[in-house]
């Protein structure tokens, strides 16, 4: 009797364990990935990029809420909240990171550090930004997406539609290394084409009414680059440069629909959609370290057709014709 208790017990004993070994088993395997997402802060361009990131995820196999955990964050222009947001994601043990922005980019590869992989979205300029080593090489663990504007367009654009400027102002942001970087290059490109331009500069979006009605007045056309500080107060701008006559070419679709003339624009939310395939693709094993970056340059034809009319402006016949085929038309 004694010896049969015995072998019960045993028996007993392996099987609880065996259970509890395949109860164990089973949660690991079914953990889904978390994804952690920083945002700068909210404006339709980084809003479209993040859009775009969700339907690349899920078109390859990652759903939030069933398939991967999504925990976005959004900074709301807030370097503190950057820095505590990056943290959290740490903490949390997140699989991979995704920075929306380049300021939310190098927040999140300074708390990262060489583990936790990082995922760039539609950056300009990552490697003068200090992110990566250079787009065919990233190098650790950051890779990603970068969005370069089609600057020389830009301003062959600027003067077919404002042909009698003769002096164009081009505003950024001092604290958007982008935006810096966007609106040295298109002065660059005008110095180059014999085109004469004058620079001014933002803090923050509180200073846009101001420096805008200063440039209004000492220009015939703006150039607002891919810049989220200009973003962010392009209602402003618009509003000052509309009673000068002044018109806006932006770099971004997003900020023709709040009142740019025309532009030619990356698509924001398609350069979104990329980087949500490359998050994918580094979720199912992929290394960063040698996985390219992933340029967008070619800009479709964006259109305003009220703020032409505000302006008197007429859009030539081949401008119409290429937004309608190829771009978008704002009414």
């Amino acid at each position: 009797m004694i010896a049969f208790i015995t072998a019960l017990v045993v028996f007993l004993g392996i099987a609880f364990f065996k259970t509890g070994s395949s109860t164990t088993s089973t949660k690991s395997t079914n953990k889904i990935p978390t994804v952690g997402i920083l945002q700068l802060q909210t404006h339709p361009a980084l809003d479209a990029i993040h859009r775009g990131i969700i339907a690349g995820l899920k078109e390859n196999g990652y759903v939030p809420g069933k398939t991967v955990k999504i925990d976005y964050q959004n900074a709301q222009g807030d370097q503190s909240n950057l820095k505590s947001m990056s943290q959290k994601f740490i903490n949390e043990d997140a699989d991979e990171t995704i920075g929306i922005a380049t300021p939310a980019a190098q927040s999140l590869v300074s708390a990262a550090g060489k583990t936790t992989p990082v995922i760039l979205a539609g950056i300009t300029d990552p490697a003068g930004s200090g992110l990566i080593k250079s787009d065919a090489h990233p190098g650790a663990n950051v890779t990603g997406t970068s969005g370069e504007s089609p600057l020389k367009s830009h301003l062959d654009l600027l003067r077919k539609l404002v042909p009698k400027a003769k002096t164009i102002g081009i505003i950024y942001t001092t604290s958007d290394h982008g935006g810096e970087y966007n609106a040295k290059k298109f002065a660059k490109i005008c110095k180059q084409e014999g085109v004469k331009y004058k620079m001014f500069t933002i803090a923050n979006t509180n200073d846009m009414q101001t420096v805008a009605e200063k440039m209004a007045s000492e220009v015939d056309a703006v150039y607002a680059p891919q810049d989220n500080g200009v973003a962010s107060a392009m209602k402003t701008l618009v509003s000052v440069t509309n009673k000068a006559k002044v018109p806006v070419i932006p770099a971004v679709d997003t900020m023709v629909k709040a009142g740019g003339l025309a532009t030619l624009s990356v698509d924001q939310y398609q350069l979104g959609k990329l980087t949500g395939e490359m998050a994918a693709k580094v979720l199912k094993g992929k290394s960063t370290s040698n996985y390219p970056i992933k340029v967008i340059s070619k800009g479709k034809m964006t259109i305003n057709l009220s703020e032409a009319k505000k302006l008197g402006i007429t859009f030539p016949k081949s401008v119409i014709k290429e937004a309608k085929t190829k771009g978008v038309i704002y009414k």
